[in-house]
């Protein structure tokens, strides 16, 4: 297909470009602001992943870099159960669209899956991990609804992965108390596709 095939000409200087702004969220997150933004190596990909992540692992999947944008409450926000407090994209760069593929089941879905019960980072436990059908992109995509718990309470992530060539879309939604937000993420997700395929026929 020839937009697998564009993505061969995508370098890490393109990625920044792919991340949504502002103004391509969904109504949402329309009093949110940005929080967070920047590359996403694998070294701090390791490093804010589960314990026992290497560098080297991820550069073995085919990973070879990524860039993140986030968007978080401003400071008069009430953060009540089912308040969707978080809203991030992110592109990620393999070296083959085969690679792309392996990473969704065989590192983010498998990840996820064998930490359930353990800390993930200060002072959270992952609770549950719950796999959710997914479709309207344009290749495969997976999507996960997981729980932590922590001294405030529960929050949840819902977060889709989707292929595009040798890119990795990712799209979560991160919300006060037990809830999946599917349908927010997959609106999320939709931007960022067309974001990333824009940039990549662009290229």
């Amino acid at each position: 297909m020839a937009i697998n095939r564009a993505t061969f000409h995508i370098s890490n200087d393109h990625l920044e470009e792919m991340v949504l702004d502002k103004v391509d969220l969904p109504s949402e997150f329309s009093v949110h602001q940005m929080v967070r933004e920047g590359l996403l190596d694998n070294q701090t990909m390791a490093e804010q992943g589960f314990p026992g992540n290497t560098e080297e692992r991820f550069r073995e999947a085919g990973r070879i870099t990524g860039f993140l944008r986030e968007f978080g409450p401003t400071t008069n926000m009430q953060a009540q159960d089912g308040f969707n407090f978080l809203g991030a994209t992110v592109a990620h760069l393999f070296d083959h669209p085969d690679k792309v593929l392996a990473w969704m089941h065989d590192i983010f879905i498998k990840d996820f899956e064998q930490n359930v019960g353990e800390r993930v980072g200060e002072d959270h436990q992952l609770v549950s991990v719950k796999q959710l059908e997914i479709d309207g992109f344009y290749d495969e995509a997976v999507a996960l609804k997981v729980l932590q718990g922590g001294p405030s309470g529960l929050v949840s992530s819902t977060v889709i992965d989707f292929r595009l060539g040798r890119l990795l879309g990712v799209a979560f939604v991160a919300t006060v108390g037990d809830h999946e937000r599917l349908e927010l993420a997959t609106e999320l997700g939709i931007a960022l596709e067309k974001r990333m395929v824009g940039v990549v026929l662009g290229s």
